[in-house]
């Protein structure tokens, strides 16, 4: 329940000693960013903006006492909170992430201490996430409740989602809901986007940072009528600058530019409720060497999709209704990996009906049927520059178009007539032109006895299918020869676990505490194997054991009023079968701690976040050895950390924010090998396990126009 009061206040603080204390806390991201004309017009406008920014009725007098009217004093929430249904998971709202700059998917999860995002390569800047210790493939990717990012747009999915277009997301782990799909192997990732029905008005966020990077978001709807609303959401970003910290003549970073559009649209009537829209992304990605270097990355991606929502309301008193769902996505790729070309044209089709009805009070019944298409149409060959190529690394497997419609029907069940007890089974039925018939079944269980402790168990499986090439394009970029194994089964893996969580109170405050293990089984999987042969890159099907656990304890604690912390510890053991050898799975980091906290004054105007992480080491695929018998790398990676922060300011209509990301400056040394000689067999850019940038500063202005 959301209580506000209003109250008159005065206040001494005196705004041009507070706004000195911002412009002293950006002084150094000035210095080094003085370069870019864009930065600078920013300032300025912070500046004039901080200088003006009392509301009309506020009045300054010469002792800079500032006198205000009235103030809306409004109870606060808990920005990622726990869902109340039986799957064990989280909803990041939207102030967790404008706790951080946040200016894609993947920098929205820098203080969530389920999900990791790392770089999966160090040519091409692509990011991955993991769950449960296990890459990103194995999540379910969600927008609104419906399937995206797939096959080829999986490597750099995380950068097509701007951060201040997102409204939330819901971070599930372990196998989830039914009603989504099959491909839910280690939990689920539903964004939320901002809504045309959403609070009238128009938004806009800028940003800047000192490793030459800009982005502009807008977004604005309108209520056309009662019924009818609309939205566009507009991004822009652009990095051009050429960092190389290593001075091995590869950038640190690529330059990205993007363009990124999409228009909503929302009908809200009593007994039929539609939402459609359509989206158009453009994105230029260029790495590699610089200063006239031959051996680049160039990466030109199209994306195109669609979608629409119909429900159907029958009956609101027992919730009955019947929904349909669709969406439709192109994904067309021109990419050169150095002496590489890999093109692809993707087309993903979803459609799903389903019929949901809660009889009395104990009983949810939610039954349907779906369909998927996936096409990915792609070619592999050798460009121009091959002459330079010296060895085997000339070979490339024959890629042949890949198609697969798979059709299944489901039905899941709630019960919660028992006391204290939720109970919700599923099981679904599909059919691939593939792989033939398959059966998916799925449990949760919650108990939760009081207010103070509740308990959640869940076991289920998951199917996926793998596209080798499409999914892992960017490690193209390694100069090793590439396999693919000919007959690649389908992923099949069991997942169980379970989660107990504690609201403590001590005084007034509520310690919340949260303990969970997960346990994941693959009975078929594919393999990306750089032990078996060193100098080969190999994508095999499963032959042995492959198995995660996960074991993982957070607390969160109002310490002190408007000061909240987090803290958290997990332990990843995750293992493959690679040539024979059950050994850990390479280049993943065996534990993580994280601390954040997070300051807000009473008055709400200021607020100071930061965040530390602490990354475990790991195993380092088999090394090469050089010509002289010394091997290429180590055998081991060590733990390091890392550590952001941000101050923002927060006005009526804007906020402004400033920031340092990677604040130790630590980063992977040499994480190219053999950068001298890209044309080189031993050259790999696949060993990448820390952070390719160093110290990043940034500032940046959100506006908000026409909404409190």
């Amino acid at each position: 329940m959301q209580l506000t009061c209003k109250v008159k206040y005065y206040f001494t603080l005196g705004v041009h000693k507070s706004h000195f204390y911002l412009l002293f806390l950006c002084a150094e991201t000035v210095h080094v960013m003085l370069r870019s004309h864009f930065i600078i017009l920013l300032l300025l406008l912070c500046t004039a903006t901080l200088m003006h920014a009392q509301t009309p009725n506020d009045t300054l007098t010469r002792e800079g006492v500032v006198s205000l009217d009235e103030l809306t004093v409004v109870s606060r929430r808990l920005t990622t909170r726990r869902v109340t249904d039986a799957v064990n998971g989280q909803l990041i709202t939207r102030d967790e992430l404008f706790r951080a700059a946040c200016c894609n998917l993947g920098e929205s999860f820098v203080s969530n201490p389920s999900v990791d995002v790392s770089y999966s390569d160090a040519a091409t800047g692509a990011k991955q996430i993991r769950l449960l210790g296990l890459a990103g493939t194995y999540v379910q990717m969600l927008t609104e409740t419906m399937p995206n990012f797939r096959g080829a747009a999986t490597p750099f999915a995380l950068g097509y989602v701007p951060g201040p277009w997102m409204k939330s997301i819901q971070v599930s782990k372990g196998t989830a809901s039914v009603k989504n799909g099959y491909e839910a192997m280690t939990g689920q990732i539903n964004l939320q986007y901002l809504q045309p029905e959403d609070e009238q008005g128009a938004t806009a966020n800028l940003f800047t940072s000192t490793d030459a990077r800009v982005e502009v978001n807008a977004e604005a709807n309108i209520h056309l009528n009662k019924l009818w609303s609309t939205e566009l959401l507009t991004h822009y970003e652009n990095t051009w600058g050429e960092h190389d910290a290593d001075h091995d003549g590869f950038i640190d970073q690529p330059r990205v530019q993007q363009v990124n559009l999409q228009n909503r649209w929302a009908y809200l009537g009593r007994t039929y409720i539609m939402h459609a829209g359509g989206g158009i992304l453009r994105e230029h990605r260029r790495g590699g060497q610089h200063d006239g270097g031959l051996y680049r990355t160039d990466i030109l991606t199209n994306r195109y999709e669609g979608y629409m929502k119909h429900a159907f309301v029958l009956n609101p008193d027992n919730g009955m209704n019947i929904a349909l769902m669709t969406s439709f996505a192109m994904h067309q790729q021109q990419a050169e990996y150095g002496f590489r070309n890999y093109n692809v044209n993707e087309k993903n089709v979803f459609a799903s009906l389903m019929y949901e009805v809660k009889a009395a009070t104990a009983h949810e019944l939610s039954v349907g049927v779906s369909f998927t298409h996936d096409y990915v149409g792609q070619h592999l060959t050798l460009n121009d520059k091959v002459a330079l190529y010296e060895g085997i690394g000339m070979w490339l497997p024959a890629l042949g178009n890949e198609r697969e419609n798979v059709g299944g029907v489901y039905a899941q069940y709630t019960f919660t007539g028992l006391r204290h007890v939720t109970l919700m089974t599923g099981l679904r039925v599909d059919r691939s032109n593939i792989y033939g018939t398959f059966l998916t079944p799925r449990m949760h269980v919650k108990w939760e006895p009081s207010d103070v402790f509740s308990l959640r168990l869940s076991a289920g499986k998951g199917y996926r299918t793998p596209h080798a090439i499409a999914e892992n394009h960017s490690l193209l970029a390694t100069g090793r020869t590439i396999v693919v194994a000919d007959a690649m089964n389908q992923e099949e893996a069991w997942n169980m676990g379970g989660s107990a969580a504690w609201n403590i109170p001590i005084g007034k405050k509520t310690l919340r505490l949260n303990a969970e293990y997960y346990y994941t089984h693959f009975e078929q999987q594919m393999l990306i194997d750089f032990d078996s042969d060193p100098h080969l890159l190999q994508f095999v099907p499963l032959e042995g054991k492959s198995f995660s656990h996960t074991i993982q304890v957070d607390a969160s604690l109002e310490l002190l009023r408007g000061l909240s912390v987090t803290t958290a510890y997990r332990r990843n053991i995750v293992k493959a079968t690679y040539g024979g050898r059950l050994c850990e799975k390479p280049l993943n980091s065996r534990y993580k701690a994280l601390f954040t906290a997070s300051y807000k004054t009473p008055l709400g105007l200021w607020q100071a976040d930061i965040t530390w992480q602490l990354n475990g080491g790991g195993r380092m695929p088999t090394p090469r050895m050089d010509d002289d018998g010394t091997p290429e790398w180590r055998t081991h990676f060590g733990s390091y950390s890392q550590l952001s922060a941000q101050v923002t300011r927060w006005f009526n209509h804007f906020s402004i924010y400033a920031g340092a990301e990677n604040i130790t400056n630590y980063r992977q040394r040499h994480a190219v090998i053999h950068a001298d000689n890209p044309w080189s067999t031993h050259f790999d850019t696949a060993m990448v396990w820390g952070p390719q940038m160093g110290r990043t500063l940034y500032i940046g202005l959100r506006l908000n126009y026409g909404r409190l």
